[in-house]
């Protein structure tokens, strides 16, 4: 996109507030530990990829206020910033994985506060510069799935938006489109807040590839009435057999994909992949505000009182995968076997926690 995300401005990061979009493009300059951790919070930054890059900066952005402080009371304000970006969200595990990376570039090393502070932020711009090239293997691999002239569905927004700039599931429909293999795409709005129609639409609509947005409860309906040749969507956590936790409602589309026999694709980094967990059973679930769901785009859309669940994610479990799509190649089942050999086989499953 020509848009970025997020970037490192000198002693800031700018980011492209993604509540206000698509009606407007708004940036914002965060500046301190706590702005990036409500950014986080709010949704203002968002999508697995880009919540770690957002918290290894946030991490940066605390060593960069002390980088002349005692090394005492910086390497406090390092541990301090990192526990805080954890609270944020409990779902991504690049958040957690980008966050240990970060702790583990000082590990063991001596350094003062100046030269740890720099080292931070190299770690951190190594971390978003990563994602780029990454996102394009995956969109490579992923575009060979594709046949020429294909219509696929998407669900959330898993493109330049949730990452460092290209994009993980949308990553595949650009180099698929750059290939000329795609004809449209369907974009599921995505309640409650509309990542599909706000964002994936906007992303889609300005690289030039027709997308239509859809009902989240219009996709069987387009499945059985229309031509649908593959589901294509991203993931926040996959387990060790390859359940893989993503934006509400894709378990759902996994269950129509398979009803109406149609591929449904998982597009994520290896960083995304958790072998700690043996199943999607033990992937935590982030329980958002109800004020989401009833009233998130100013407006009540259900009396007072009414419960409201508002889990936001769920889990897609492997056996209605057909393929997942990292930028080290395309994995098929059996996953846990071919995860297993993906990851390196250093944890046998029998010492799954």
């Amino acid at each position: 996109m020509a848009v970025r995300t997020i970037e490192w401005r000198k002693d800031c990061v700018r980011i492209i507030d993604q509540t206000r979009l698509p009606e407007e493009s708004v940036y914002r300059e965060l500046h301190t530990v706590e702005e990036m951790a409500e950014a986080i919070e709010t949704l203002r930054v968002r999508g697995a990829p880009a919540i770690g890059i957002a918290a290894a900066m946030g991490v940066a952005l605390a060593a960069r206020l002390h980088r002349k402080s005692p090394p005492e009371l910086f390497n406090r304000a390092v541990d301090d910033a990192m526990e805080r970006l954890k609270k944020t969200r409990p779902t991504a595990v690049n958040l957690f994985g980008a966050l240990e990376r970060m702790r583990g570039c000082l590990h063991g090393v001596s350094m003062k506060p100046g030269e740890a502070a720099d080292t931070l932020l190299r770690e951190a711009l190594a971390i978003y510069e990563e994602d780029e090239i990454v996102c394009r293997r995956m969109g490579e691999n992923g575009a060979e799935l594709l046949g020429p002239d294909s219509i696929v569905l998407t669900h959330c927004n898993a493109g330049g938006l949730a990452t460092a700039g290209y994009g993980t599931a949308l990553g595949v429909i650009y180099a698929a489109h750059e290939a000329g293999r795609i004809r449209h795409v369907y974009a599921d709005e995505t309640r409650p807040l509309l990542q599909g129609s706000r964002l994936t639409a906007w992303e889609l609509s300005r690289s030039g590839i027709p997308v239509t947005v859809i009902c989240d409860s219009a996709a069987a309906s387009v499945m059985h009435g229309r031509r649908v040749d593959a589901v294509l969507v991203g993931a926040d956590r996959i387990a060790a057999n390859g359940d893989t936790a993503n934006k509400i409602g894709t378990y759902s589309l996994a269950v129509l994909a398979r009803y109406h026999g149609i591929p449904f694709y998982v597009v994520a980094p290896v960083s995304t992949v958790d072998m700690r967990l043996s199943s999607g059973e033990s992937i935590p679930i982030e329980e958002r505000s109800a004020d989401e769901v009833i009233q998130g785009f100013g407006r009540l859309t259900a009396p007072n009182g009414a419960g409201v669940l508002n889990p936001a994610f769920d889990v897609t479990p492997h056996t209605l995968i057909s393929a997942i799509v990292t930028e080290a190649g395309v994995l098929r089942p059996p996953f846990e076997e071919n995860l297993y050999r993906l990851m390196g086989g250093n944890r046998p499953p029998e010492t799954f926690e």
